[in-house]
């Protein structure tokens, strides 16, 4: 039996299919193709918490953000002060604030 995935995986998944007595085709992504596929993968990762809740799809969220943050060229200090700043500027979602609409 094959099964096709076509996506970005951690760095220790074909260890692991290996020990599940299975062979892994894999290969490296170029630098615009690993880009690309991080998005991709953020967004595989938002649907998966968005169905389950579950808190481990939240930690592969923000593993995934990590890596983009890294392949972006940004330190955590740097992406950091960007969120510090924005929720001085903007607020952050704390109080559950819904805007319903603005009239003219």
């Amino acid at each position: 039996m094959v099964r096709k995935f076509d996506k970005l995986v951690r760095d220790k998944i074909p260890e692991v299919i290996e020990d599940n007595g299975e062979t892994p085709t894999v290969s490296l992504a170029g630098e615009d193709e690993y880009s690309e596929r991080l998005v991709d993968k953020l967004e595989e990762e938002v649907a998966e918490y968005r169905e389950s809740h579950d808190i481990e799809e939240l930690v592969d969220i923000l593993e995934v953000i990590h890596a983009i943050r890294k392949d972006r060229g940004l330190t955590r200090e740097e992406l950091q002060d960007e969120r510090a700043l924005k929720a001085e500027q903007r607020g952050r979602f704390d109080e559950g604030i819904v805007l319903e609409r603005v009239d003219e």
